[in-house]
């Protein structure tokens, strides 16, 4: 009999430790307006387009991109699963590009020597964007890296990612904005 009050005493404390962390945690990954807090919360809204430069000094800007599909990745070189997440992105790349689809790649705070550096010894040939004061990354409210924003043809945030993407998972997340741009 004593075991099974002490079962129900754990089970009923365990019970409201996961009630009080709900309370507390999942109001921090929402908006005030009820969206998820971070990139998936941005859908929607437009892409902010600011001006960069790539890795080797040239300027870019998301306008240039107007009517493609972008599948924009913030990552650093110190960051593990963007390291792991890349080769599957550069695969993406390759395949998804017939479609209309483009892949960039934009490093967060680091210099274009570090960031090409990086890129080179993973064999990526997608564009790579510096984004040394790192204003893509608070625009689109990561929280974390990597993150990956899908724009659609019209500059509209259509999907918002924080952490790694797979391959299957880059491609179910792209469907949406093939098919509603």
């Amino acid at each position: 009999m004593l075991q099974n009050v002490k079962s129900l005493s754990w089970i009923l404390g365990a019970g409201a430790a996961v009630a009080c962390i709900m309370l507390v945690v999942v109001p921090l990954f929402r908006t005030g307006n009820g969206q998820q807090a971070g990139p998936a919360g941005l859908a929607g809204q437009p892409a902010p387009v600011f001006a960069l430069r790539d890795d080797r000094g040239r300027n870019v800007s998301l306008a240039a991109y107007r009517g493609k599909v972008v599948f924009l990745n913030l990552w650093s070189s110190y960051c593990p699963p963007c390291r792991a997440e890349m080769p599957d992105l550069e695969r993406f790349a390759s395949e998804s590009a017939a479609q209309g689809v483009v892949i960039v790649g934009v490093d967060q705070g680091e210099s274009a020597d570090r960031a090409a550096a990086f890129a080179n010894a993973l064999r990526i040939t997608y564009p790579i964007w510096i984004d040394d004061g790192q204003r893509y990354g608070r625009a689109f409210e990561a929280l974390g890296l990597p993150t990956t924003v899908i724009i659609g043809r019209d500059g509209t945030i259509v999907r918002g990612f924080d952490g790694a993407l797979r391959l299957d998972e880059m491609r179910a997340a792209i469907a949406p904005a093939l098919h509603g741009s």
